[in-house]
């Protein structure tokens, strides 16, 4: 992951509801934060359908896992907003 990247993605699938909940609430977060996020639908890319197809939508921060199905906004503000060690 290059310096210019975005910390956040969000790794989706077309015509998923959950997905446009998690798009709204990742908005919400970056509002407050001022970061960036990117989009990756699973359709595009099969080695992310394997990992990730039947939990989505999931947050990727940094590269890692950070949730499911739903964004949990405030441990996710929390995560972005604390000095990394």
């Amino acid at each position: 992951m290059s310096s210019s990247d975005p910390r956040l993605a969000l790794i989706t699938r077309p015509g998923c509801h959950l997905c446009e909940d998690a798009k709204a609430a990742l908005d919400r977060v970056v509002a407050v934060t001022g970061d960036r996020w990117i989009e990756k639908d699973v359709t595009e890319d099969i080695e992310l359908e394997r990992e990730y197809g039947d939990r989505l939508p999931v947050v990727l921060l940094d590269g890692k896992e950070h949730g499911y199905w739903r964004v949990e906004e405030g441990r996710l503000l929390r995560d972005l907003t604390t000095p990394q060690l």
